[in-house]
C-alpha cells in the first residue's frame, strides 16, 4: 500500500498528469499477472475448456482487461468523471455480451472479475487511487478514490467474454457424471473403491 500511495502522489504531482494513465496500466498489468488468484483461475478455465483456451491466453486477457480498467480509472480520478458514467455502460455491455457468449463463459467471466479482489491487486489499486486523489483540491477528490476496485472488475469480465468469442470451440463443457447411489452401503463402496 505505501508503494501504491507513493506512486500515485508522485505521478499525480507531475506536470503531465496524463502519464498516470499509461503508467497505471503497465503497473496494473504486472500486478494482475502476479496475482495468485489469476493463476488458479487460468488452470481451472483450461481444465473446463479441455485445453481449448490456453492458460497464457486467459492470463493475458485478464491482465489487459484490468490494465485498461486502471487506465480508465486514473483518467476518471484526474478529470473528476462520475464513476457511474463508466460502471453502468461497462456492466451493460457485459450483460449484452452474455447473449453472445457460450453459457459457461458467462459464469467464468463474472468470476474473473474477482481477480481484482486479490491480496496484491486491491491494496495497490486503492492506494494508487488515494495517492492520485490526494493531489486534487476539490471537494469530490476523496470520494473519487473509491469505486476503483468495482471499476477494475469490469475489465476482466469483458476481456473473458471477448476471449470466448475469439475461441468459439471452447464453450463445450461436459459435466462430470455423478453416480446414483441407492443407499449408504453403495455410497461406502464408492468411497472404498476410490480412496486407495
Amino acid at each position: 500500500m505505501p508503494a501504491g500511495y507513493y506512486l500515485g502522489t508522485t505521478l499525480a504531482a507531475l506536470p503531465q498528469y496524463w502519464m498516470l494513465v499509461p503508467i497505471g496500466m503497465v503497473v496494473g498489468y504486472f500486478i494482475v499477472a502476479a496475482e495468485p488468484a489469476v493463476h488458479v483461475l487460468n488452470r481451472q478455465v483450461e481444465d473446463v475448456t479441455s485445453g481449448a483456451i490456453p492458460q497464457k491466453a486467459i492470463g493475458l486477457a485478464l491482465s489487459i482487461g484490468v490494465a485498461v480498467s486502471i487506465g480508465l480509472a486514473m483518467l476518471r480520478v484526474c478529470l473528476g468523471i462520475p464513476i457511474y458514467y463508466l460502471l453502468v455502460p461497462g456492466y451493460a455491455v457485459a450483460l449484452l455480451l452474455t447473449r453472445c457468449v457460450p453459457r459457461i463463459f458467462t459464469a467464468i467471466a463474472f468470476d474473473s472479475g474477482g481477480v481484482t479482489t486479490g491480496p496484491m491487486t486491491v491494496p495497490f489499486i486503492m492506494a494508487l487511487g488515494l495517492g492520485v486523489s490526494s493531489i486534487r483540491s476539490d471537494a469530490d477528490a476523496s470520494q473519487d478514490s473509491f469505486g476503483l476496485v468495482a471499476l477494475c472488475s469490469v475489465g476482466p469480465i469483458l476481456a473473458v467474454m471477448v476471449l470466448s468469442l475469439i475461441y468459439p470451440g471452447a464453450g463445450v463443457y461436459t459435466p462430470v457424471e455423478i453416480p446414483s447411489v441407492a443407499d449408504s452401503r453403495a455410497l461406502w463402496h464408492l468411497f472404498q473403491v476410490e480412496l486407495p
